[in-house]
């Protein structure tokens, strides 16, 4: 399993999403609630951009007579069809047992310190009366 960096996390705040292109599939990232979640972002009704569109909440069992709306910024919903998805688990809401969409686990870890030396050859730059000092 490879691992792939998405973004820092400052990047992605609470309720937003990220679309990716890792490996020859589309992705989704979403931060529900300061935990991270990513799912395929393919429909499986018309294979369409799934992660693209709305994410909302859903009616939650209640007695009759009461509308209780909750799990708000959980359930993505299809913008060509309105099929509905669990972001934290990938199953269809009409039908959990059987249709749901890829599911990818994602972590926080720590930037690491080397990180930018393992990509680009970089130098310490300094400013000082007005005049930039490059350190080599």
């Amino acid at each position: 399993m490879a691992s792939h960096i998405v973004c820092k996390v400052s990047e992605l705040p609470p309720g937003e999403r990220k679309i990716v292109e890792l490996e020859g599939r589309s992705i989704g990232v979403f931060n529900i609630k300061d935990s991270y979640y990513a799912i395929k972002n393919v429909c499986p009704h018309y294979k369409v951009a799934l992660c693209e569109g709305t994410v909302t909440g859903m009616p939650l069992p209640s007695k009759v007579g009461e509308y209780v709306w909750g799990r708000e910024g959980e359930i993505i919903r299809c913008p060509w069809h309105g099929w509905e998805f669990d972001i934290l688990n990938g199953k269809s809401i009409f039908n959990p047992h059987k249709c749901r969409v890829a599911t990818y686990d994602v972590t926080v870890e720590p930037i690491q310190e080397n990180l930018e030396d393992e990509r680009v050859e970089t130098f310490h730059v300094t400013v000082e009366d007005g005049v930039v000092v490059l350190h080599i």
